[in-house]
């Protein structure tokens, strides 16, 4: 009988660091990030919200700014201002809109800068 031989399979100790590496880097990013992208769609839902609210039909700038921050006192997502707000009209509809930029440091003199726009249309 002869003893068979077969070649070892698996991954290898350096594909292993690369991988775990990457994974790594992947996760640390994630975490940077992700809180900043949740204010950004708390922000967006506030906006929504306070433009499409029935009882601001014939409302002015600063009411629309008011209601608004009444909103963010209760929700959250203070990125934003009220007076960060660009308010206008369409026809009988209110459009709000807003744009900011976040730079948020990764590791060392590494940062990711996110530009964040949204609108209630």
């Amino acid at each position: 009988m002869k003893p068979s031989i077969r070649r070892q399979r698996g991954i290898g100790l350096l594909s292993l660091l690369i991988g775990g590496g990457l994974l790594f880097f992947v996760a640390v990013l994630g975490i940077k990030v992700f809180p900043d992208v949740m204010g950004y769609f708390t922000v967006l839902k506030n906006v929504k919200a306070t433009a499409h609210d029935p009882g601001m039909a014939g409302a002015s700038v600063p009411q629309v700014r008011s209601a608004y921050l009444k909103r963010t006192q209760v929700e959250g997502g203070t990125s934003v201002s009220a007076d960060e707000l660009e308010i206008t009209k369409e026809g009988s509809e209110i459009v709000i809109s807003f744009a900011y930029s976040k730079k948020i440091p990764l590791f060392a003199n590494v940062s990711l800068m996110i530009d964040f726009d949204g609108t209630s249309k």
